[in-house]
């Protein structure tokens, strides 16, 4: 009886160290989203009547989120990071994008980052304790996409998944009785998800991934970085993607490109394309973000450009700041090629989650912008480049 009671002690001391185990990687985990995905405490414009009223009665599209990353209950109204369903219907959300980081090396910077850089995610997935931290790029943006794909089919009435044309006119018309839907669009960022096999993008095709970042912050085997070591032009394997891309009606995503493979993307389609998180040189001058010449060559094939939320993409995180980027593309080019794209959950630092998004509204509203104005920037803009670009049907 000794024995067995030594023993049983034994055990509920064992239970009891996992246990705290695992709450501290849990906190840890917390804690390192805490510091990588902040809201800045800064003074805002107060919303109106006027902003709030347009801002709901517009479609409201994000191109740019990564919170697939950040393995929280995305039901779940949380004060961490940026974006939740919860959050997402607070600031009038029709349709967000979940764009999936598969490798983040650690240690690169804006002018020169190489693919041999360890790399975050590992880490990551060390701390949180889950598949992150053994599986390769497509793996981990296959976790991400089911992450969504399981939410839409766990609550049909809250997410619905768009992968074709009809899709999203369904998502349009069911949200006129049920304002509370959101409308989900999987996404890859970067191309090395499909690890220099095509045959993957049929796989993640078929498991609705319709956008995809050709490069993320390194050169892969499709195409060079704007950050990477060589920063090249489209490969071989690069051009044989973009050209199935544009056929199977997948939106070719070309942020993060080298300044040469946007040239050669833009030279051999004729869809248009998106860029879905940026900013411009003309407000703030470094190699993240796109040049006039871009800018123009991008609107001339029907493209959108969403405009990013934090420091790096607009030289502030103000709205006046995100509105100053987009003042510039509409003098080069009108205001059908300007659209959201806000790198929440990206590492970043903004002024306001997806729940403060009215404050955009408003801040659009103050800079003298039309009506009409504001709700083809808000989505309208992006939802006829999906119009173009989508399959009519399931492939």
């Amino acid at each position: 009886m000794k024995r067995r009671a030594v023993a049983l002690k034994t055990m509920v001391v064992l239970a009891t160290v996992l246990l705290l185990a695992a709450a501290s990687i849990y906190l840890l985990g917390v804690h390192i989203e805490r510091l990588m995905n902040r809201v800045s405490a800064i003074d805002l414009p107060e919303v109106s009547e006027r902003a709030r009223a347009l801002h709901f009665s517009s479609f409201v599209v994000d191109l740019h989120a990564d919170s697939t990353l950040t393995g929280r209950d995305l039901f779940e109204r949380s004060t961490v990071g940026h974006v939740d369903f919860p959050r997402l219907r607070e600031g009038g959300v029709g349709l967000q994008f979940f764009t999936a980081p598969t490798r983040v090396p650690y240690g690169g910077d804006l002018h020169h980052t190489d693919i041999d850089d360890p790399d975050l995610l590992t880490l990551l997935g060390v701390v949180r304790w889950d598949a992150f931290r053994r599986v390769g790029p497509k793996r981990r943006g296959m976790i991400q996409m089911e992450s969504i794909r399981h939410a839409a089919a766990l609550a049909p009435d809250e997410i619905m998944l768009v992968t074709t044309q009809e899709d999203l006119d369904a998502l349009m018309r069911a949200r006129e009785d049920n304002p509370q839907l959101i409308g989900a669009v999987l996404g890859l960022e970067g191309a090395h998800a499909l690890e220099s096999n095509l045959t993957n993008l049929d796989r993640f095709a078929r498991v609705g991934v319709r956008m995809i970042g050709i490069t993320h912050f390194f050169d892969n085997a499709f195409a060079g970085s704007a950050h990477g070591v060589k920063k090249g032009g489209l490969t071989r394997l690069g051009r044989v993607l973009v050209s199935r891309m544009a056929e199977q009606g997948i939106l070719i995503d070309i942020a993060h490109l080298s300044p040469t493979a946007i040239d050669e993307v833009l030279g051999m389609i004729d869809v248009p394309v998106v860029v879905s998180h940026t900013g411009v040189k003309g407000t703030c001058d470094n190699p993240r973000n796109l040049s006039d010449e871009h800018v123009r060559k991008i609107a001339a094939g029907g493209g959108v450009i969403g405009v990013g939320f934090w420091e790096m993409a607009v030289c502030g995180i103000h709205p006046s700041h995100i509105v100053a980027a987009m003042d510039h593309v509409i003098d080069l080019v009108g205001d059908t090629h300007v659209g959201l794209g806000s790198d929440y959950d990206g590492s970043t630092t903004v002024a306001f989650d997806a729940s403060g998004l009215p404050v955009l509204t408003q801040a659009m509203l103050d800079a003298g912008y039309s009506d009409a104005r504001v709700m083809r920037i808000l989505g309208g803009n992006v939802l006829r480049v999906m119009r173009e670009v989508l399959p009519t049907q399931p492939r």
